[in-house]
């Protein structure tokens, strides 16, 4: 049996680090090894960091919208970069979001885009959730004709541990309005539009 973590919880300022510090020494290293010494420390604030969507309104992110100015055609935003943390297994997965949607009057900033995958992202998560999340976030502040979400990621549980499988990629879709209910119409049509560069 090992013995006990040295330091006591009053020796921490962030409650995170002192879990880490136990988990350092758990799995049976010397948490107050040179190398190791302020380990709990730097997760504690990348903790802090990488979680921080936890504490965000994705339809506040969305902000102010404005008058789309006979806009009525899809407004595609691709390539969307993003890194995330599976709350199975707490390692990361990252890819690219794309994002589409046909407005009903009112469009929002294109930066904006960015702004909700990244608040989303910064939470712990599943990718099939994230994929929802967007569009209906969408649906919330501009109540749009259709909304289309699409994610490609890599999942770090699955490449560094169990099947070990690196570079393979899951891909998600999310629909909503004429997205989920002319046949694949307007879907396929955003698929075409996403593949011309």
């Amino acid at each position: 049996m090992r013995a006990e973590a040295v330091k006591s919880s009053e020796t921490f300022i962030d409650p995170i680090e002192k879990h880490f510090y136990d988990i350092i020494h758990l799995i049976g290293e010397d948490p107050e090894r040179e190398g190791l010494k302020e380990t709990p420390k730097r997760i504690a604030k990348m903790y802090r960091e990488i979680f921080s969507g936890l504490d965000e309104d994705p339809a506040e992110v969305l902000g102010k919208t404005f008058p789309a100015e006979g806009a009525n055609d899809i407004v595609i935003v691709q390539d969307i970069p993003f890194y995330s943390v599976c709350e199975h297994h707490f390692v990361p997965f990252f890819g690219k979001a794309h994002i589409g949607y046909i407005p009903n009057g009112r469009i929002v900033g294109l930066s904006k885009f960015a702004r909700l995958v990244e608040i989303l992202a910064r939470r712990p998560q599943v990718q099939e959730r994230i994929t929802n999340q967007i569009v209906d976030a969408l649906e919330q502040v501009i109540q749009p004709v259709g909304a289309i979400a699409v994610i490609e990621a890599e999942h770090m549980c699955m490449s560094m541990r169990g099947v070990k499988k690196p570079g393979s990629k899951t891909r998600t879709i999310a629909r909503r309005g004429i997205f989920a209910k002319d046949n694949g119409v307007q879907e396929e049509r955003f698929f075409r539009l996403l593949e011309k560069e």
